[in-house]
């Protein structure tokens, strides 16, 4: 694994706008497109230099945009099918990809109309089919009502709760901090809507303990990055951004929660370390952390997982203004997905490239140099990549 360390990196980056609603028809695949041309822009590369592309899971496939964007020699492709934790599992393929010359210049899009083309349950079923707990949830969840994630990742906030005292107050601090991180970020679905802590525990119940604003915001928007290797990065146009680390791994049983022997075990759990072991660094040399955050619980427990803090510890960690810009380790600077877009993680890529370029403006962490972005899918599948400028 320690092979590709340092080998490879992210030069282009693009994005559509993050929105919540729609003049046209949406188009999963078109709003992918636009993304792409942008990231192939930004790394001052010509479509056509593209020979390898990791599409997201069931939102793609390589030989469609290898032919809408005139790629005639495509020499690399993979699909990774664990969720949430396909943006980390795809860099990997792809680092690994372009360090292999398998491939020279590696597309990764993912984006959807999550707020106007589809609704939650639609996506849940849809996508029973390809996740890793499919079965499990066919057969045992849903037929007892348990059809969407905030019900079944309440469950690990309660049982977090019940054991270690995690309060209500601590997964505000993480919604609240998300707030407060996307008034600063122009492009934010909730840029403009600052809230307090009274504001989110007046907010509705949605499946206890997670209130409506403990929860992702569904959104329109699309991602894109390019990789190549270190080498070819020196003559390109934008600052790369190298992959010190990458892993990923899967709790067990991957496909459910209720029967594993540690219910609070995260694909995490075992990634992180062989992740930090690959770059090199400990804890203390990370200068931000891009935590994919579906609800506000799963923060505070990838937190752990990652051993910024000790299993229980987590709801204490967040409190205090400690996971704010100015704080000892600022999380999601954009908003995340739970203040910026659900955009499947993509954008903690895209906020993690902008921090590491030293282009996020009133949002910059002071002295970026090392990031950490994480992935989180299906059950609980991991993903975990530390980046440096």
């Amino acid at each position: 694994m320690s092979s590709i360390k340092e080998q490879a990196c992210i030069v282009g980056i693009g994005q559509t706008p993050f929105t919540r609603g729609t003049d046209e028809e949406p188009n999963d695949f078109r709003l992918q497109l636009r993304a792409a041309e942008a990231a192939i822009e930004d790394a001052g590369l010509e479509s056509g230099q593209i020979d390898g592309v990791c599409p997201y899971v069931s939102l793609g496939i390589a030989e469609d945009f290898a032919v809408h964007l005139g790629i005639r020699d495509l020499r690399y492709q993979a699909t990774s099918h664990v969720g949430g934790a396909c943006p980390g599992a795809s860099l990997a393929n792809a680092a690994m990809a372009v360090s292999a010359g398998l491939a020279n210049y590696v597309l990764m899009p993912g984006g959807w109309y999550g707020y106007s083309g589809r609704k939650v349950r639609e996506v849940v079923v849809a996508d029973v089919s390809v996740m890793s707990g499919g079965m499990t949830a066919r057969d045992y969840y849903f037929p007892y009502g348990l059809t969407v994630p905030v019900q079944w990742f309440s469950m690990m906030a309660r049982c977090h709760m019940e054991e270690f005292g995690t309060s209500t107050e601590q997964l505000g601090a993480v919604a609240v901090a998300m707030r407060k991180h996307a008034q600063l970020n122009p492009g934010a679905l909730m840029r403009g809507r600052p809230m307090s802590m009274d504001d989110y525990l007046d907010s509705p119940m949605i499946a206890d303990p997670y209130r409506l604003f403990d929860c992702s915001l569904e959104a329109d928007g699309a991602v894109a990055f390019v990789v190549t290797t270190a080498e070819r990065a020196r003559d390109l146009k934008s600052k790369p951004v190298h992959v010190m680390g990458i892993a990923q791994g899967q709790p067990f049983p991957a496909d459910d929660i209720a029967t594993r022997d540690d219910v609070f075990e995260l694909g995490l759990t075992s990634a992180a370390p062989r992740a930090f072991a690959m770059a090199g660094i400990g804890h203390r040399d990370v200068d931000f952390a891009q935590i994919y955050d579906p609800f506000t619980f799963q923060v505070i427990q990838q937190i752990e997982e990652l051993g910024f803090c000790k299993r229980g510890e987590g709801g204490a960690f967040v409190e205090g203004g400690r996971i704010e810009l100015d704080g000892e380790l600022p999380v999601n600077t954009s908003g995340g997905l739970l203040s910026e877009a659900h955009v499947l993680g993509m954008n903690h890529f895209l906020e993690a490239v902008r921090q590491l370029r030293g282009d996020a403006g009133a949002r910059q962490v002071e002295n970026a140099a090392i990031g950490i972005v994480t992935g989180f899918g299906d059950f609980g599948d991991g993903a975990v990549a530390i980046l440096r400028g």
